[in-house]
């Protein structure tokens, strides 16, 4: 099986991010929450605090979120508009339709991405939108974690990353190619 990190990898830039500006875009009344968001999705990037700190520091502002949005309809707005950010050249020259993408973006996102491009298997953050609280952040050693829980028994012959923070799958990877500027890519295992 081959396993792709999504962004920076398959998707140009950071999803996150992007959805960030394009939901304060939609809905402006979200704006008072940016310092706080940007200043913790930092921390959390570098390792300065950890999974349980960051679900639970932003509880309060993931309730306001989903409060003012509507989840399924602004999330294909999304995609309708960043979908031009995937790198169309993994999916014609590497991806297969028994692969697996991997990454700490939300499943609902994940899951109107993949349902468009045709990749049937990921794995993502884990929402519960019923009581708007984070229940497993998929970043780290959670992908192991993940992977190994879904997968039982499966290895990996070829995992597709841009960044080191992902070096608990590049350990239990077989080939390891590091995504870089464009696309390029550098085998590093």
């Amino acid at each position: 099986m081959n396993v792709f990190d999504f962004d920076n990898t398959i998707y140009e830039g950071e999803s996150g991010i992007h959805m960030f500006f394009f939901f304060l875009r939609k809905h402006p009344g979200l704006v008072r929450h940016a310092p706080a968001v940007l200043r913790g999705f930092i921390k959390y990037k570098r390792g300065l605090v950890t999974q349980e700190q960051a679900m639970e520091g932003y509880a309060d502002v993931f309730h306001d979120f989903l409060r003012r949005v509507n989840l399924v309809e602004d999330l294909k707005a999304f995609w309708d508009e960043h979908e031009r950010h995937l790198r169309r050249s993994f999916f014609t020259q590497y991806f297969r339709p028994d692969d697996l993408i991997i990454s700490a973006s939300p499943e609902q996102s994940l899951a109107e991405i993949c349902g468009r491009i045709g990749a049937g298997r990921y794995i993502g953050t884990k929402v519960n939108l019923e009581i708007a609280r984070f229940e497993f952040i998929c970043f780290r050693e959670n992908k192991v974690k993940a992977f190994r829980e879904q997968y039982p028994g499966e290895e990996i012959d070829r995992f597709y990353t841009d960044s080191m923070n992902d070096k608990a799958l590049m350990d239990i990877s077989r080939q390891v190619f590091m995504v870089g500027k464009k696309g390029r890519m550098e085998q590093i295992k």
